[in-house]
């Protein structure tokens, strides 16, 4: 079974971190793991200024999927918004979010 990351990256509308946060944190994530090959996930905000170029986003999101078809559980992900069953958010900037699956090439190296 192959081993992925959705990599999702995100603003909240002005003003509206706190109401994102906690849709995020205490429906949003929820409502994805429930989705078949989402296993897990985390997400993180900006800590300083940027190390190496821009991105322009706060907020990350990192989702861990398990399966032999990542397409069919992006494809689920997406129905699952059209028809409701992830409920969204108005405070969340969809104008500029980024998502971006990501397959390994190597092996995870600890130190």
């Amino acid at each position: 079974m192959g081993k992925y990351i959705l990599m999702v990256q995100s603003n909240a509308v002005g003003g509206q971190d706190d109401a994102f946060n906690d849709w995020y944190d205490n429906v949003h994530l929820g409502e994805v793991l429930g989705v078949p090959g989402f296993t897990a996930a985390q997400r993180f905000r900006v800590k300083g200024d940027p190390v190496a170029g821009e991105s322009g986003h706060r907020y990350l999101a990192l989702y861990e999927l398990e399966t032999d078809d990542p397409q069919t559980s992006l494809d689920a992900l997406s129905a699952a918004v059209r028809s409701g069953a992830i409920n969204m958010t108005d405070t969340i900037n969809t104008e500029d979010v980024s998502a971006v699956l990501f397959e390994p090439i190597g092996d995870r190296v600890v130190g």
